[in-house]
């Protein structure tokens, strides 16, 4: 059964539950599982980088999304330090975003050698 992140069944996720007020923004928010199943499914059909994606996406739908929202920028070039996107992977790497840490690195590998730091 494929579920909201909430817990709700997805099936339960209606306009009317909707208008009537009985659902939440967890509700509409999707669960790190079914991003794991996306992740195989693209895995089953030869697109290994699509797979990755999602498998990211699910370790960062435990974050808060003004936390995303500022990694993202963080990301973006000439908009940090080395120290400041290293801190940034070991915090990923705590709070179980393993692959999100490692792909903060690689950027900041990548930055470092091209001169997009701060």
């Amino acid at each position: 059964m494929t579920v909201a992140r909430s817990g709700r069944p997805v099936a339960e996720v209606t306009l009317d539950a909707l208008r009537a007020g009985m659902l939440t923004p967890d509700d509409v928010r999707i669960h790190p599982d079914t991003l794991e199943h996306q992740a195989r499914v693209a895995e089953e059909h030869a697109n290994p980088q699509l797979a990755a994606n999602l498998r990211r996406a699910a370790e960062l739908t435990g974050l808060p999304d003004d936390r995303i929202v500022a990694i993202y920028e963080a990301l973006r070039p000439g908009r940090s330090t080395l120290a400041e996107l290293v801190a940034i992977a070991d915090e990923l790497e705590s709070a179980g975003a393993g692959a999100n840490a490692a792909l903060v690195r690689e950027a900041a590998d990548a930055y470092e050698s091209r001169g997009l730091l701060r």
